[in-house]
């Protein structure tokens, strides 16, 4: 088991008031599992997530990663666990405004103290795996929403993590770039990487082959796995969408131009 959290509880406290959020949380995530914890704003599933990745400590309860002690380690311990075995993905993507896509990935090379000529290697074979090979010196602002997060993907797994942290992944992005992002996690689980995806989305939530709801800082198992049915019914709908974006950007185009006719019928 990779991951092992048991009777997990956190309050947060501000003054004399204490404001619980997450109740008697348990979750084991095995190796190699594509796990989605889908809940509503405010039902614990980012707070959780911190919990998860060593970025927060409950109040009480028990979490092994690598079947490994987390929460006796000090902040030291923890920096370096975030480094070598996690990834993390984000909503709004933390990529650094000036640095270029290949700086942007090769950070936490940096932080792990790895030299400059395989820094380098490694964040261009990273972009290389995402489909931006050749968008290796452009800086965020010139990338769209779906090229900055697959940077950032890049960059989560460009030190080689067991675990890929995902929070609302696809939350800024449309659709099309939706399903760019979610096959890119799909290839990576069947690579081995073990994905835990924090959603609001039921329809993002359906690519995970598991799915645990949270509500008011509870954890549930939902009763049965995503099926493969299920998540090939989701890429045909993203599919369908995208041609027909596609179809009404061609539209739109022979409109500027002027050179829009009316098709004569078959």
């Amino acid at each position: 088991m990779i991951l092992k959290l048991e009777h997990i509880n956190k309050a947060y406290h501000t003054g004399k008031l204490d404001v619980p959020v997450l109740h008697d949380v348990s979750l084991h995530v095995e190796k190699g599992e594509y796990v989605a914890i889908m809940g509503p704003s405010g039902s614990g599933k980012s707070t959780l997530m911190n919990i998860i990745g060593c970025l927060d400590r409950p109040d009480s309860g028990t979490y092994e990663l690598n079947g490994e002690d987390v929460l006796g380690k000090d902040d030291n311990a923890l920096a370096k666990i975030r480094l070598m075995n996690l990834g993390f993905v984000f909503q709004n993507f933390q990529l650094l405004a000036r640095e270029t896509a290949l700086e942007n990935v090769a950070l936490p090379l940096v932080y792990a103290k790895v030299p400059k000529k395989e820094r380098r290697e490694r964040a261009r074979e990273a972009l290389e795996k995402v489909g931006l090979g050749d968008r290796v010196a452009f800086t965020p602002g010139q990338l769209s929403g779906g090229q900055k997060q697959r940077v950032a993907i890049a960059r989560a797994m460009v030190n080689r993590p067991g675990i890929l942290l995902a929070d609302e992944p696809t939350g800024a992005l449309d659709s099309h770039s939706s399903l760019q992002i979610m096959e890119l996690f799909q290839q990576l689980n069947e690579e081995g990487v073990t994905v835990i995806m924090i959603t609001h989305s039921p329809d993002i939530a359906a690519y995970a082959r598991r799915v645990c709801d949270i509500f008011d800082g509870v954890i549930s198992e939902r009763n049965g796995q995503v099926n493969a049915a299920q998540q090939a019914e989701r890429k045909a709908e993203a599919e369908a969408e995208e041609a027909l974006a596609r179809m009404r950007q061609r539209s739109a185009e022979r409109l500027r131009h002027g050179s829009l006719t009316k098709e004569e019928p078959s």
